[in-house]
């Protein structure tokens, strides 16, 4: 944030205020606004008080937060706000987009949309229905209705934020009047989601004028502020206590089993929930960027949120160095001013586009199109922040006590001759030592991803590969609460021998009786190759049979074609169990999903 030329300060005032501001926080600078708008009522505040928020508006002014998500962050986001816009006064609710009718979104009056985009432009799960039903020749006229739009995604996309830009074209066409800009938010997204709802806050507060602040007083001079909690803005250095290997030697794959501890983090999590881990970039990665491109190690560069650092340190510990993307190719090209890469970003060639982007990597974008003497500065100011990774937890705080457990798949591939690794799998492979060893975490709630309330109620898990993390905490939450609900896991990878992920414990758990049902497929110990997917069909009967009892039915796992292929074999099931034609298979499946009894965690 910066005052404009033309406000009423002199330079020596405003330099003083842009510096002063540059370093404040959201709240920060709302509690200098409620001050300030005391001051300019006469409000001021006594010694020991400061001046509260702005008060209510003259009229309750109704918003409604419409939010879509998949992982979790939308509606965590529109809670926020909505906690918010009620301080200052508005009537609020919030609403997921999959729960809404086109006739409940006219009638909100004032609309705020927080809404993420899927994979590579896709619309959320369960937001599918209302996003065609929206983008339909049938949608009705919005006039009247007063809409912003904060759109979720990731750079490393090409449909960059497309869900939220067709929602914010769409209204804008059905005649619903834009009260602020939309905004795209990159996985690092405070920064430019507290700059919306700060836009959206003065927009509204624009149509219901508020009135005079009020004072509330505060600590005493000299009272201690509580240390910052441990979450996403400030990761906990979680020690690492153990790290093994599952795969068994001959394999393929390497799938690790990592744990960590929580004592005295204050954090907890439920089972379905992910943790957040802030990886760094391996030495070997950091060297090869630097060489490439020239850099002096040891120059300064100044990082958001962390300072002046040496390169080396911001390249390993801050920047992503790795993941390219078309928006980080046109700031490179800024510099570059290359043809070649010029013709690459045209839009008429998205397919060469498409194909220089796939397995290529920052130091590819630097040795194939120099920059003579670019600077560290200019180099860094191109990157985005090291973007920490969400992994579904594997297991239950109620069975461990003060630790978290994952189940991580190591990547690692050739392409375009160079080896490339993928960043946090090999740095918990090759970069953490168990005992010695810390990582930064914070835990992230999955509302859409969690165990039925009622204990006894009979579940169905389908987990291929890494995919069953999810599935060993539920288990191990049954386990440990003593809940009684019927239990039937589906697993499947390459081979019997080598890649049965957690093999003994299952087996300990049928034994016990924890595990009701386990059907496994290993795609590469026959001819055939034999998936998830085909052990659900040739357990159709049974499966409607739970179904109809009432089990709820969770996937985790690759999106791309597993979850898609799980979810045709239900409407398949469905068909044939219930005798039902596509259309009306297709709408019960729909229908577990509505009632959250079919969930899905899939990446």
């Amino acid at each position: 944030m910066q005052l404009p030329d033309f406000s009423p300060f002199s330079p020596e005032q405003r330099q003083a205020l842009n510096l002063a501001l540059a370093s404040a926080d959201a709240g920060q600078i709302q509690w200098l606004s409620g001050f300030l708008a005391g001051a300019s009522a006469g409000a001021v505040p006594a010694a020991g008080a400061v001046a509260a928020p702005a008060a209510a508006p003259a009229a309750a002014l109704p918003v409604t937060i419409f939010f879509g998500t998949e992982s979790g962050n939308s509606e965590a986001l529109a809670e926020d706000d909505a906690a918010l816009l009620k301080k200052k006064g508005f009537k609020v609710k919030v609403k997921s987009l999959g729960d809404t009718t086109l006739d409940e979104l006219k009638e909100a009056q004032n609309a705020l949309l927080v809404v993420s985009t899927w994979g590579d432009g896709e619309p959320p799960d369960a937001v599918v229905p209302f996003h065609e039903k929206l983008m339909g020749a049938d949608a009705p006229k919005l006039d009247g209705l007063n809409f912003s739009v904060c759109a979720l995604g990731d750079t490393s996309y090409e449909q960059f934020c497309e869900c939220g830009k067709q929602f914010d074209k769409r209204l804008e066409e059905l005649g619903a009047k834009r009260i602020a800009d939309r905004v795209d938010c990159d996985v690092d997204f405070d920064e430019t989601h507290e700059e919306w709802i700060g836009a959206v806050l003065g927009a509204l507060e624009a149509i219901a004028p508020a009135a005079a602040p009020a004072v509330a007083a505060v600590p005493a001079a000299g009272a201690v502020a509580p240390a910052a909690a441990y979450g996403k803005k400030n990761p906990f250095p979680a020690p690492v206590l153990n790290r093994v290997l599952l795969n068994g030697e001959g394999s393929s794959k390497e799938t690790w089993h990592l744990e960590l501890g929580l004592e005295g983090s204050g954090m907890s999590y439920d089972a379905g929930d992910a943790l957040a881990l802030i990886p760094q970039n391996a030495p070997d990665v950091v060297e090869s960027v630097l060489e490439a491109g020239g850099f002096d190690p040891s120059a300064k560069v100044s990082v958001k949120g962390a300072g002046e650092r040496p390169l080396i340190d911001a390249m390993t510990e801050n920047l992503d160095i790795t993941g390219i993307s078309p928006t980080i190719l046109k700031k490179y090209n800024e510099l570059a001013q290359s043809d070649k890469l010029s013709a690459l970003l045209d839009p008429s060639n998205k397919a060469e586009l498409k194909d220089y982007l796939w397995g290529r990597q920052i130091v590819d974008v630097l040795t194939d199109f120099p920059v003579k003497d670019l600077s560290a500065a200019d180099f860094t100011g191109i990157l985005r922040k090291m973007p920490p990774r969400l992994y579904s937890i594997s297991s239950s705080i109620h069975a461990h006590p003060n630790e978290v457990h994952l189940t991580i798949a190591s990547v690692r591939y050739n392409a375009h001759g160079r080896d490339r690794k993928g960043v946090a799998s090999t740095y918990i492979a090759d970069g953490l030592t168990p005992g010695d060893s810390t990582v930064g975490v914070y835990t992230h709630a999955n509302k859409n991803f969690k165990l039925p309330k009622r204990g006894d109620t009979p579940i169905i898990m389908v987990g291929p590969g890494t995919g069953v993390a999810p599935f060993r905490s539920f288990i191990e939450e049954r386990a440990a609460l003593g809940e009684k609900g019927k239990n039937w896991l589906f697993f499947g990878d390459q081979h019997y021998t080598y890649d049965f992920l957690y093999q003994l414990e299952w087996q300990q758990h049928l034994k016990d009786g924890t595990l009701d049902k386990l059907d496994v497929a290993f795609s590469r110990d026959q001819k055939e190759k034999i998936y998830v997917q085909h052990r659900l069909l040739e357990n159709s009967k049974e499966i409607f049979k739970w179904l109809e009892e009432g089990a709820h039915f969770y996937v985790c796992g690759d999106a791309s074609r597993m979850a898609n292929d799980v979810n045709e074999a239900l409407i398949a099931i469905a068909m044939k169990e219930a005798r039902l034609k596509r259309d009306a298979a297709e709408y019960y499946v729909e229908d577990l999903k509505k009632s959250k009894r079919y969930q899905r965690d899939v990446y």
